[in-house]
């Protein structure tokens, strides 16, 4: 069964681009799912304590991985690797405190203009140029961020100032997956769950609400929720290129309305879905003009590599 399994997730399968487009999907589902547990965790328990709760129930996923011998590999640039343990804790912490003032819609927009960040940051490190059509779509998504925004501007939330936080702390977690790009995804799954644990369970002390029998199954469930959505989205682009899996990336904004729409009865603002989409079009603008630019490269090096 295992070895069947391993074939079926393989880059060699022949069906695997397809696969890999049901994986984003249903690893998006998963996280929207997740989301909405928490919101309504995060009604009775500390943000803490979901956090360090939750991290054990994802162990319940990576331990049996771990013990079967999956690999590992070597842990490069540990302090890199704490930094980037430390900046997801916040995303998570972070996106959960933003949830229990926020609908979900509302909280998703300001996470999907990451990437956005992302490209502004990159332009700072040696190579990152950004050409003015890159930066255009660039001050789009922010435009899309302030739009989503409107008159909150004017009003002090907690939810808005938590949910632009925790969106920086997510830009910040993918510029550095990308320079460790040689740490397996095993590897990072593990190190940010035991941040996680550390880094909740040590504020959780102070914040400790005693969960019953149900609670607990919830708040375990919450973790293998998230880890397997994890596990997923990883796999995914390892079996479709990213440039196909762009717009199906964006599908996590429709689970969270549907989610919100279902379960809290919160239908999203005119403005929240504007903005979205406005964030949306910038973001696959951005990562179109990326996968040109690398094509581009590939063809020049073919052409020096002819006699």
């Amino acid at each position: 069964m295992l070895s069947l399994f391993n074939r079926l997730i393989s880059p060699t399968n022949a069906h695997a681009f397809w696969i890999g487009i049901t994986f984003m999907v249903l690893g998006n589902f998963f996280f929207a799912l997740n989301d909405t547990m928490g919101k309504i965790l995060v009604g009775t328990f500390a943000v803490s304590q979901v956090l360090a709760i939750r991290s054990i129930g994802a162990f319940l996923v990576l331990g049996p991985m771990l013990w079967a011998g999956r690999r590992v590999g070597r842990i490069d640039r540990p302090w890199l690797q704490l930094a980037r343990v430390g900046v997801a804790t916040g995303d998570t912490a972070l996106f959960y405190a933003a949830v229990a003032y926020l609908p979900l819609a509302d909280v998703f927009t300001f996470y999907m203009a990451g990437p956005i960040y992302v490209a502004a940051m990159s332009s700072l490190l040696p190579g990152g140029g950004v050409g003015w059509r890159r930066w255009l779509a660039i001050l789009a998504g922010f435009g899309g961020v302030v739009v989503a925004l409107g008159p909150s501007f004017a009003v002090y939330s907690p939810g808005i100032v938590y949910a632009l936080a925790g969106s920086f702390c997510y830009a910040g977690a993918l510029m550095m997956n990308k320079v460790l790009v040689k740490t397996s995804d095993t590897a990072l799954a593990t190190l940010q769950a035991l941040g996680a644990l550390v880094g909740g369970g040590v504020f959780a002390v102070f914040q400790w609400t005693p969960p019953d029998a149900v609670d607990i199954g919830l708040l375990l469930l919450l973790g293998i929720v998230a880890c397997l959505a994890h596990l997923l989205i990883s796999r995914s682009v390892k079996l479709t290129p990213v440039s196909v899996l762009a717009p199906f990336q964006y599908s996590l904004l429709l689970w969270g309305i549907g989610f919100g729409i279902l379960v809290f009865g919160d239908v999203p603002k005119e403005r929240v879905v504007l903005g979205a989409a406005i964030i949306t079009t910038a973001g696959l603008f951005l990562l179109y003009s990326e996968s040109r630019s690398r094509r581009r490269m590939r063809a020049d090096a073919l052409i020096k590599d002819l006699p």
